[in-house]
């Protein structure tokens, strides 16, 4: 095996008392700079002139001088000592000073529907951090694909004790449809009634469907539906209910816009499909960097006051 020590000619501090002794322009000037003392750094300057197979200085009882070989090698380890400090002091502020680039994915319908806004609100309170934004309802391996942050209605089997999952928060699958659909007729009041109306579905919802919901008591009624349309993310179904579809089904992070606004309403409020969590996973946990322990939390402060804007779906 090789060791890497010899391959950058001697370890760092042996690296650091050359370049120092060429700056100060003495072996003692550069051990008081060290804090070390003058016999140390004399042997540091012997090693790495043993592992470089070279002669770096020319040493008399007065003074010490760079060969050239001395001086081309300060050169070129002056600047890596100093991309070196540079990269450590990156590496140090990442945990603490939110800044650099921002990696997320995300589903389809969050990204299309609850994700836009927020995230030109983050990047106005953070410009220091840019944002890349991967859509897919996939989960994509953080490591492999060099994701920082991955929001997931489910955390799945995370790979390592590396793996963070973090609840943002809680949502609803209700039912839902357009002011404009309700006006042309009687809105259901029960499940029952609605095999009279066209209902959208997406995901694995094919074929007749059987629909249950549960109302606030506890109380359980599963209907068979044949969906009138399909389609494959809540994002298309939301637009597909905006423009009159008919009733379908939503969670209430996807329709909180449309039902602040008045677009969407609730149908039969007093039931609900499924609850469920929205997970931020990461590498790291609580050593994440900075800027992605910032937007987690911006995160769930804004999915909080997006969720309050909506109507209860109880």
């Amino acid at each position: 095996m090789v060791d890497k020590t010899e391959t950058l000619g001697g370890s760092l501090d042996d690296l650091q008392a050359f370049c120092a002794v060429m700056e100060f322009g003495s072996i003692s000037a550069a051990a008081r700079q060290l804090q070390e003392t003058k016999g140390s750094v004399s042997r540091r300057l012997s090693r790495l002139e043993a592992r470089l197979g070279a002669a770096l200085l020319a040493r008399t009882s007065r003074a010490v001088s760079a060969t050239e070989e001395g001086t081309a090698f300060y050169l070129k380890a002056r600047d890596a000592l100093s991309l070196l400090a540079e990269a450590t002091n990156d590496a140090r502020q990442s945990g603490s000073v939110p800044h650099g680039h921002l990696r997320i994915t995300a589903p389809m319908d969050l990204g299309i529907d609850v994700l836009p806004p927020m995230l030109v609100q983050f990047r106005a309170l953070h410009p220091q951090i840019s944002v890349e934004l991967l859509l897919t309802d996939s989960p994509l391996d953080l490591a492999a694909n060099r994701i920082d942050l991955a929001l997931r209605a489910t955390p799945g089997n995370l790979p390592s004790m590396n793996y963070r999952a973090s609840i943002l928060c809680g949502f609803t699958l209700g039912l839902y449809a357009s002011n404009a659909y309700l006006r042309q007729g009687t809105a259901p009041q029960h499940p029952t009634e609605l095999a009279v109306h066209p209902l959208v579905t997406c995901r694995e919802l094919v074929g007749t469907t059987s629909l249950g919901l549960t109302d606030k008591r506890g109380k359980t009624s599963e209907i068979l539906l044949q969906p009138s349309v399909r389609t494959s993310d809540y994002a298309s179904a939301q637009r597909l209910l905006l423009a009159g579809a008919g009733i379908g089904t939503l969670p209430d992070l996807v329709a909180a816009r449309s039902l602040a606004s008045g677009a969407l309403l609730p149908v039969l409020p007093e039931w609900h499909i499924s609850r469920g969590s929205l997970y931020a996973i990461s590498l790291g946990g609580a050593e994440a960097p900075a800027r992605v322990r910032v937007f987690r939390e911006f995160l769930r402060t804004e999915l909080a006051l997006l969720q309050a804007q909506t109507p209860a779906q109880t």
